[in-house]
């Protein structure tokens, strides 16, 4: 749903910018290599020390590169492989980070053996429910589903909690509790968004297989 509605409203909205940038020799290669440093700045500098408010406005800040260098792409008329490429595999770092730093500070200050492993999963689920879809298309398939939780809502859920429990420093009492609860619900949605993609991806291949000829039928074919 965010994927759908969300990005097509901040695309509009960021077009000017990403305009503004290509009149300034800036290409799309470059504002995704600083958006990705960006965000695996803030993410790895300021949430394994909590302080999770700052860390959110210095991720989000950099986290809308995803779409300003599509859109200059675009209007560059240089969408390219390479191009889809590099943003697929950079946005797995950044992900990465993100919910790195959130498992450093559990594993340190935040003394949480149970949410660091939480993080973790969060981690690796999204990087596999990533995989899947990739894999899928890679031979062949559709891979017809999104799934209940993909990137850019366990992004949202992610940093919008943290960014509201960087409050309780500002002394907001009892509001550190939201982000324990987004990151099970980000494991739990990334782990049914998993179960989701790889029934689709069995039924299709099922599918694909029952629809192919057999040895048989391709030399009668060939004849």
């Amino acid at each position: 749903m965010l994927n759908k509605y969300a990005r097509a409203f901040f695309t509009r909205v960021l077009t000017p910018f990403a305009a503004f940038l290509i009149r300034r020799g800036v290409s799309p290669d470059a504002v995704t290599f600083i958006g990705t440093a960006g965000v695996v700045a803030g993410a790895l500098v300021f949430f394994p020390r909590g302080e999770f408010f700052w860390g959110t406005i210095v991720i989000t800040l950099f986290v809308f590169s995803d779409l300003v260098d599509g859109n200059m792409a675009r209007q560059l008329g240089r969408s390219s492989r390479w191009g889809a490429f590099l943003d697929s595999t950079l946005d797995r770092v950044a992900d990465g980070a993100i919910f790195g730093g959130l498992a450093l500070w559990y594993a340190g200050s935040g003394a949480d053996n149970i949410l660091c492993a939480v993080s973790i999963f969060c981690l690796a689920s999204g990087q596999v429910v990533s995989y899947t879809k990739a894999r899928g298309e890679a031979i062949g398939l559709p891979v017809a589903v999104n799934g209940l939780v993909e990137r850019a809502e366990r992004l949202v859920i992610s940093l919008v909690a943290a960014g509201l429990a960087g409050l309780h420093a500002f002394g907001v009492p009892g509001i550190d509790i939201l982000l324990p609860i987004a990151l099970w619900i980000v494991a739990v949605g990334s782990m049914v968004t998993l179960v989701q993609r790889v029934v689709t991806v069995r039924r299709e291949s099922a599918e694909a297989d029952a629809a192919a000829p057999g040895p048989g039928q391709e030399s009668e074919t060939a004849q």
